[in-house]
């Protein structure tokens, strides 16, 4: 005997590959009947639940007015926090004129949902399941969104060849690059915000695996958007290592020779080891003059006199050290 609830009859599957079956009972209210029954497998704790195109047989109703009406239902459900088992809702449609008008109520949706910040709960091909997996790699996070593939088909045979010609042109449109450089290792807030950036516009999914030796950055998806993503976290390593190799020979510089600029009560202050190299490279090749910054102030320093004079006139005078002089 079937269980009586609101509008519905709940029974067991029978012959049927399901656990329950809900037979609704007939009234125009598409959206309300709908609702009612996403209701009751949450509160079942049911995993899944299919419906049919209701209300377009014997009720007459209109395709286009029934996919609107059930796919409301479907989103405002699956836009609830407290849903919590209920993870995949299918509508099956028999009927090959009806596709178009669920495709069109569906990819409405679509396109009002990404003009929005909230991410798309309805997905490809009449299929909604409300899932995504997040991947966290140093603060790098990408929500990925699940499409169910239904084949339906005159035999067994043609439905696997089917699935495996869809595979295969999945498989031809993926590609994975691997990137392994120490510089990695040296990628700051700025460098992970613009690989955020791009996550978010390319389809493809950035790793940054801090944990191999050397660290590397895994670029998957599709093979234009991981080409296109591999040049720029290419460029940006390379900046890291210009960067620190700069830096390195100011270092070495620094312990030869040693710019220095007025401070208070007479002393004198070094500059910072890249305007210290600035200056000796620009005093070895007989450069004339070099416009550098003292204090946020600009200067104009002629190389010659070790004079500097800023954009008011006021000129100071520079020391430049030898440090191993008289050893």
């Amino acid at each position: 005997a079937g269980q009586y609830q609101n509008g519905f009859i709940t029974t067991r599957g029978g012959n049927l590959p399901c656990s329950k079956i809900i037979h609704l009972i007939t009234n125009n209210q598409v959206k309300s009947q709908v609702s009612k029954v996403l209701r009751e497998c949450e509160q079942r704790m049911y995993k899944s639940v299919a419906f049919p195109a209701i209300g377009t047989g014997q009720a007459g109703q209109s395709s286009a007015k029934v996919a609107d009406e059930m796919l409301d239902a479907v989103v405002e459900f699956a836009r609830q926090k407290s849903v919590q088992h209920l993870e995949t809702i299918k509508i099956v449609i028999f009927q090959t004129n009806m596709l178009t008008d669920f495709y069109e109520s569906m990819k409405k949706r679509e396109d009002s949902d990404s003009s929005t910040t909230e991410s798309s709960t309805t997905e490809s091909w009449l299929s909604v399941k409300q899932s995504s997996e997040k991947k966290k790699f140093m603060i790098l996070e990408k929500k990925v969104d699940l499409v169910t593939f239904q084949i339906c088909g005159e035999s067994q045979e043609k439905v696997d060849a089917t699935e495996s010609w869809i595979k295969d042109l999945i498989l031809k449109e993926q590609f994975e690059n691997t990137i392994s450089d120490e510089a990695i290792e040296s990628f700051d807030e700025t460098h992970v915000a613009i690989l955020e950036g791009l996550q978010g516009v390319k389809q493809v999914t950035i790793q940054i695996l801090n944990n191999f030796s050397p660290p590397q950055i895994k670029i998957s998806g599709i093979s234009r958007d991981v080409y296109s993503v591999s040049l720029v976290v290419q460029e940006m390593v390379q900046q890291i290592k210009s960067t620190e190799e700069e830096q390195s020979k100011a270092e070495l510089l620094h312990n030869l020779v040693e710019w220095r600029y007025p401070g208070s009560n007479d002393s004198f202050v070094a500059f910072d080891k890249l305007a210290n190299m600035q200056l000796e490279r620009a005093k070895m090749a007989k450069e004339l003059h070099l416009n550098i910054k003292i204090k946020k102030k600009n200067y104009k320093v002629d190389l010659k006199s070790l004079k500097a004079t800023d954009d008011q006139g006021k000129t100071i005078n520079l020391q430049r050290v030898i440090k191993d002089e008289g050893k």
